[in-house]
């Protein structure tokens, strides 16, 4: 298994783990707004993520085939932020737009932290 492949199991380890807890936050408190816009910016990183990682094996696959290379998908996963402040800005007594934002940010900071982790091991 590729390296690629072992980074995007362990983040989307983490980010299920988070998703727990922020479920857990939004049906035992009364910040559900808040709870409920990290759910969605959240589960749309991990998207994000996932569209990432899928672009990367057909760019290499298509590198080592000599074939043109398309592009990774920013359009794509810049859209589907939009879509998420979108359904923030649609629905601001459901969704909170800090939170979807911080959601959407979530993936970079797992990413460090497990490259802390990672690198304090070895």
């Amino acid at each position: 298994m590729s390296d690629m492949q072992l980074m995007f199991q362990r983040y989307r380890k983490y980010i299920f783990y988070l998703l727990a807890l922020y479920v857990l936050g939004w049906g035992f408190t009364k910040y559900q707004s808040v709870f409920l816009g990290l759910l969605l910016g959240t589960c749309i990183t991990l998207y994000n993520l996932w569209i990432m990682v899928r672009k990367h094996k057909q760019f290499g696959r298509a590198l080592d085939e000599g074939r043109k290379t398309g592009s990774l998908g920013t359009t794509s996963r810049m859209a589907a932020a939009g879509v998420a402040v979108f359904f923030a800005l649609k629905f601001p007594e459901y969704f909170d737009l800090i939170s979807v934002i911080i959601g959407l940010m979530t993936m970079y900071v797992v990413i460090m932290i497990d490259y802390v982790i990672q690198h304090s091991r070895a």
